[in-house]
């Protein structure tokens, strides 16, 4: 059965930048994702489609179709008073901040001053050129609560408990 729209897809995957570092990987053996529904990063995505169970396929992912280009207005310092004065800020923190729509942001610390704090909203891996080894374990159809949803449920998927 061929990866396609509303199937649900079990693979195994190594992620490394350009130079070969490990980022992440697939932690017990297995990742699963509901296709179509911008669950993954684009450019996977898009390579996936049409592949089958026991298809292995290295995939470079440019930043543009991965986690985006770096943004430098997500940068921004901001008074060390918008933080609870119970904690004390270190760079590599992360929280979660409202966007200019209302919308939930996780920023990340990058710089603290004795009266500000430097933040960054972009994606972690937001500029970087990925690279997938992917193994293609399972491919079948979506169940009609998991296309309600949007995601997979039960075994290496998401439950609602």
């Amino acid at each position: 059965m061929p990866i396609e729209q509303n199937k649900v897809v079990t693979l195994n995957y190594t992620l490394k930048d350009k130079d070969g570092n490990v980022i992440d990987e697939s932690k017990d053996g297995t990742f699963a994702y509901l296709h179509g529904a911008n669950n993954i990063i684009p450019g996977l995505e898009n390579a996936l489609t049409g592949k089958n169970a026991g298809d292995k396929m290295d995939v470079a992912v440019t930043a543009a179709e991965g986690y985006g280009e770096r943004d430098a207005e997500k940068t921004q310092t901001v008074p060390r008073n918008m933080f609870p004065d119970d904690v004390e800020i270190e760079t590599g923190m992360q929280f979660h901040a409202q966007g200019p729509g209302g919308e939930t942001l996780v920023v990340t610390v990058v710089k603290v001053e004795d009266d500000t704090v430097t933040v960054d909203g972009n994606h972690p891996l937001a500029g970087v050129d990925l690279n997938f080894d992917v193994e293609v374990m399972d491919v079948r159809d979506a169940s009609e609560e998991e296309l309600q949803h949007g995601h997979v449920h039960g075994p290496d998927g998401h439950d609602h408990d």
